[in-house]
């Protein structure tokens, strides 16, 4: 019940977007796809060292794993425990996190081994998460972005993200680009690049058409995943149950 008042409210925020002064909004354009395993509910995706992360959901299904961007190979994986719903993962240090829907724990491994090192606890939902060099930057299905201390994950400060006058609520998958935060918008075919100072929407991705519906597997397979490879310039976008990762370039709109 909770999910589908945030998808009502969603959708009333979106229509008030439409008619507010509009900020630029991008489009794309496929530079290359590369495997994504339909049987991966993705909830945390990054990329890191020549390899895609992928943090995966659904309770008794959830894992953390490690996959080779060309052929789709998991080369590490970790099963969370079969109570846990999994949700976004980051990288800090040596380490990688992964935290959970309604359980409250988020779980810290061994980067290289996948080797459980300790875990934290936290109040409210965890939906998305990335960072800065400093933070951590977690979502909760709110338009409230919360900054996290790396070694304790409590919170250090937050921001409410706002197009104009209207909150931006359903955010979900994120990543930190070029000093703005990007966020996929759950139940959208949008990304939202926000500033982490104020959470004013900088611009919109719209990446509607991106994965046709016929090779959608459900209502739930919908956009939800960004990485960037820093290092070549590369931004990468997936969904939940998406047969394909996709390489994009930014189009402004009417291009």
């Amino acid at each position: 019940m909770r999910r589908l008042v945030l998808v009502l409210a969603l959708f009333a925020g979106l229509v008030a977007i439409r008619c507010e002064a509009a900020v630029p909004v991008y489009g794309y354009r496929v530079v290359a796809t590369y495997p994504h395993s339909a049987d991966s509910y993705t909830e945390g995706f990054f990329y890191l060292d020549g390899m895609f992360y992928e943090g995966t959901g659904l309770t008794g299904h959830s894992a953390l794993m490690a996959i080779d961007p060309q052929t789709g190979q998991v080369n590490q994986r970790h099963d969370l425990p079969a109570q846990y719903f999994g949700e976004g993962i980051v990288d800090w240090g040596p380490n990688l996190y992964e935290w959970t829907w309604t359980s409250h724990v988020c779980f810290v491994f061994d980067r290289f081994s996948l080797r459980p090192v300790r875990q934290f606890t936290y109040s409210g939902e965890g939906w998305g998460m990335t960072r800065t060099a400093k933070e951590i930057i977690t979502s909760d299905g709110s338009a409230t972005l919360r900054f996290r201390d790396p070694d304790t994950f409590k919170e250090t400060r937050h921001i409410v993200v706002k197009d104009g006058v209207t909150e931006i609520a359903l955010l979900n998958e994120l990543e930190y680009i070029k000093g703005e935060i990007y966020a996929n918008v759950w139940h959208s075919d949008r990304i939202a690049r926000i500033s982490p100072k104020t959470g004013a929407v900088l611009g919109w991705i719209d990446l509607t058409g991106l994965l046709p519906e016929d090779k959608k597997v459900s209502s739930e397979a919908v956009l939800n995943g960004i990485a960037y490879d820093k290092q070549h310039d590369r931004l990468f976008v997936t969904g939940k149950q998406w047969p394909e990762i996709f390489e994009i370039k930014l189009v402004p709109e009417g291009k």
